[in-house]
């Protein structure tokens, strides 16, 4: 493979990174450069590579031998595993460099930064020498694009402001909330900040179910009241109601009252639950269907891509109201015996008489219960056999889990 002396950063994020004998070192995700006085091009220090258990370290640029359209090789597989931690000077590439306005030096028109090239000069050391910038187009779209040289622009000192998040929120479209997640925990806080202000309510909203409890607070006191209240909505009515139960009682009362009555009372049923129960730990919108539904319409059902594996396991049955807390709950339908059946059969004939839990069963019995009958999913029914909720396997084990298990994993 041939070897790569200009290469644009967003193309280099992304590429594994071998040691001298072939073996996989980790990913590269993103470049760290110190701006210079004037319009010298910035030079890159090195690479932040995420290695196992997704800890992000600094790879310094003098390590590196290679860097071709597929891998970035190494000249040693000794490393420091040291978590990184941005310094005072240093500017990491797509975490903050993109999306900057400048103005072109030569008419004063204005552009964003799109991307940055790096180039290994005659020294061996990777400079900035390049960007690609875009001019505003109408109608808020983005306008031409243009490959200028770094000294053609304006307004990339440190001190200078006027970043969006459009270009790095492009990047990370196709993430899992998870790895979205984990990619905010390495930005500097304005930075995540204005990325979760720039994300719509349903994404963001999955992505603060996939952060720690700290992280969450943060992100939601940065949004005005209104958007913080649209975003609970948005998540599942656990995750809103275990976020809400680490507010203090004035904020978190001030939050329900903004939010949709129905939503607000989901949560507000979940806070009466301490959080090592059943009733804690469960969500209150699992599927559920009336006694005279066909297998074809809760087949149908359970295919929405906005219910997720685990609720999908299975369908609870229940006589009216569907609403938790329902009617009468008759039983459940796990997901494989629904696809055995003709789809004209009613999921009342294919039920399943395995006793629910109580929400009032501790961790260790809700364990005990998932662990004896191989469930990835369970209904939670109170002493008047209403059916309140389901508690699902990633809640078992979040529950289980240390409480910074998530912070754990990012620094490895």
């Amino acid at each position: 493979m041939t070897t790569v002396l200009r290469a644009y950063v967003s193309r280099v994020a992304g590429l594994t990174v071998f040691d001298p004998s072939g073996d996989r070192v980790g990913k590269v995700r993103d470049a760290v450069v110190a701006l210079r006085v004037g319009t010298a091009p910035p030079r890159i220090l090195g690479l932040v590579l995420e290695v196992v258990a997704r800890r992000r370290i600094f790879l310094p640029m003098g390590r590196v031998t290679r860097i071709d359209a597929a891998a970035v090789t190494l000249s040693t597989g000794t490393l420091s595993l040291r978590h990184f931690e941005q310094r005072a000077g240093e500017t990491l590439v797509l975490g903050e460099l993109l999306d900057r306005r400048v103005t072109m030096t030569e008419d004063g028109r204005p552009a964003v930064v799109v991307d940055a090239s790096m180039e290994q000069n005659r020294t061996g050391d990777w400079v900035i020498t390049r960007l690609a910038v875009a001019e505003p187009g109408r109608f808020g779209r983005r306008g031409q694009l243009h490959q200028v040289a770094w000294d053609e622009v304006a307004g990339l000192s440190l001190e200078e402001a006027g970043q969006s998040a459009e270009t790095l929120i492009a990047t990370y479209r196709e993430l899992k909330p998870a790895d979205l997640a984990h990619q905010l925990q390495g930005l500097p806080d304005k930075r995540r900040n204005e990325v979760a202000e720039a994300l719509d309510d349903g994404r963001l909203a999955d992505v603060l179910g996939e952060l720690p409890e700290a992280e969450q607070i943060t992100i939601l006191r940065s949004l005005d009241e209104d958007r913080a209240a649209d975003v609970l909505e948005e998540m599942d009515p656990d995750d809103a109601a275990d976020l809400l139960g680490e507010l203090p009682g004035a904020d978190r009362n001030r939050l329900l009252s903004l939010m949709e009555p129905d939503d607000a009372k989901s949560v507000r049923q979940l806070l009466d639950y301490s959080e090592d129960t059943a009733g804690g730990m469960m969500t209150s919108e699992p599927v559920i269907l009336a006694p005279d539904v066909t297998i074809a319409e809760a087949l149908a059902r359970v295919r929405s891509e906005e219910i997720t594996p685990a609720l999908a396991s299975q369908v609870y049955v229940c006589r009216p109201p569907s609403a938790t807390p329902t009617g009468r709950y008759l039983g459940l339908a796990h997901i494989q015996r629904l696809l055995r059946e003709p789809p004209f059969t009613l999921v009342s004939g294919v039920l399943d008489d395995l006793e629910p839990l109580r929400p009032e069963a501790p961790l260790a019995e809700v364990t005990r219960y998932f662990a004896t009958y191989n469930l990835v999913a369970a209904p939670v029914v109170d002493a008047g056999g209403r059916l309140l909720g389901a508690v699902t396997v990633d809640d078992v084990l979040d529950a289980l889990l240390p409480d910074d298990w998530r912070e754990r994993a990012r620094r490895g």
